[in-house]
């Protein structure tokens, strides 16, 4: 995937994205850094041809990503095939009456047959551990179960990048562990992630490379996870962690 001089504003006054280029290599493990508001969810947004650049261009897969190229059926299909996207908000997500039926609707969308279908959810059901969730209305499952289930609707296709959005936000320990195992199971399996992230602990482990954005929309550094992290003036400056009581009063 290759974004080249992304720009984009929503109501075409409030930037997201600011002549953002960014390269995202086969197989690797990608984090967007940045604080709220950065542009980080809507690039997430671009390279899943949810929205597209008002500016600069988007290529995936030798072809250049539009949205009157998507209008084709075919280059449809198959885009969206080969990218999944993990939405920070489960219950944006999840809609179906079952958590069986949720998981099954992407691919019947994409024209499976009902026993090829059916193999797939069983698959995944039993690598998610969520069996017993199948015929559970998602309404009634706990936060991390709904994650569980969207991850599961995106899995299902076999897409060879995944996208996450905060996928660690607001899940109890144990869950977090879980997709933090899972997100390195899915990289050693080959699979192309990238994540927007706020979660620095977790970075070593679930990423190879990390882009910073600023919160001018801009990416201003980029690099391998422990260089990020030891650069505190970057984190200070894109607003990731705050400035030391000691470094602020020997500033003044």
């Amino acid at each position: 995937m290759r974004g080249v001089g992304l720009g984009y504003s929503y109501l075409e006054k409030f930037t997201a994205l600011d002549d953002v280029t960014l390269y995202v290599q086969r197989g690797e493990k990608l984090a967007l850094l940045g604080a709220n508001g950065c542009g980080k969810s809507t690039l997430l947004k671009v390279l899943d041809g949810l929205v597209f650049p008002q500016s600069g261009t988007f290529h995936a897969f030798g072809a250049e990503i539009t949205e009157d190229g998507l209008e084709d059926e075919q280059m449809s299909m198959g885009f969206r095939s080969r990218v999944g996207f993990v939405f920070q908000n489960s219950d944006a997500q999840v809609f179906s009456p079952s958590v069986r039926e949720e998981i099954a609707f992407g691919p019947l969308q994409m024209g499976l047959t009902r026993d090829e279908v059916s193999s797939r959810v069983d698959d995944v059901l039993v690598m998610l551990d969520i069996l017993d969730l199948a015929d559970r209305a998602p309404f009634q499952l706990s936060g991390g179960q709904k994650k569980r289930v969207a991850i599961g609707s995106v899995l299902v296709m076999n897409p060879e990048v995944l996208l996450f959005d905060e996928p660690t936000a607001a899940l109890d320990p144990r869950t977090q562990e879980w997709l933090t195992q899972l997100i390195e199971e899915l990289s050693s399996a080959g699979k192309t992630i990238v994540h927007a992230t706020h979660d620095l602990d977790l970075l070593d482990r679930i990423a190879d490379r990390c882009i910073v954005f600023s919160e001018e929309h801009r990416i201003v550094a980029e690099g391998k996870p422990h260089d990020v992290l030891a650069d505190q003036d970057l984190l200070v400056s894109v607003n990731l962690v705050a400035q030391q009581q000691g470094s602020a009063a020997r500033s003044r």
